[in-house]
């Protein structure tokens, strides 16, 4: 519909006074580091939004590692996509779902051993992001000690950031962190009989 020019205008003195307020805010944030950030809950678009994080990263050419637990050999669109970014570094240490493996001890070390390197991509200084997916799972599990990683976590270096994806984080973890977002479901195709989708869900 057409706007006459009072309406205009008045939209105009809107826009001017809320850019004058969101630039004032933005002053007040001084604090330049890197953040810790917790994907968790029910809902989908979790580990979405850690890859999309990366992806990110990558396009303002920063080096970034993800390290994902739990998956395992598990085929994923992400890791074809991964491989197309040379910024990103990709590692999976999990050998599958827990339902998969049926070996508690096989996916405790497994997770373990992600953690151990997980531990060297945040401390090493190569990296100015770190990616982990599916920890909260690992750490669900008790596979890994909630507090060794929130320590972690809370003594990484000054300018690397965190993200960690996974339904249920310990509080331990969501204590550490900086942003902590809650994936609540309100509708799943699952629920209603459709098989996940490649390029979709996987």
């Amino acid at each position: 519909m057409a706007l006459s020019d009072s309406e205009k205008a008045e939209h105009a003195a809107k826009m001017k006074a809320l850019k004058a307020k969101q630039d004032a805010e933005v002053k007040t944030k001084t604090i330049h580091r890197g953040v810790v950030i917790v994907n968790t809950g029910n809902g989908k678009g979790k580990s979405t939004s850690g890859f999309g994080v990366a992806i990110r990263a990558a396009g303002h050419g920063q080096k970034v590692a993800v390290m994902q637990f739990v998956k395992g050999t598990w085929k994923t669109g992400e890791q074809a996509a991964l491989k197309r970014f040379p910024e990103i570094t990709h590692e999976v240490s999990g050998d599958g779902f827990t339902w998969n493996t049926q070996d508690v001890e096989q996916d405790i070390a497994s997770a373990k051993a992600g953690w151990a390197r997980a531990v060297e991509m945040i401390q090493g200084g190569e990296f100015k992001v770190v990616v982990l997916d599916e920890i909260n799972i690992a750490l669900r599990y008790n596979y890994l000690d909630a507090a060794a990683v929130a320590q972690v976590l809370r003594d990484k270096p000054e300018q690397v950031s965190i993200v960690l994806t996974g339904r249920d984080a310990p509080q331990e973890v969501i204590d550490a962190a900086d942003t902590v977002t809650e994936f609540q479901v309100v509708k799943h195709a699952y629920k209603a009989g459709i098989r996940a989708r490649k390029g979709v869900e996987f």
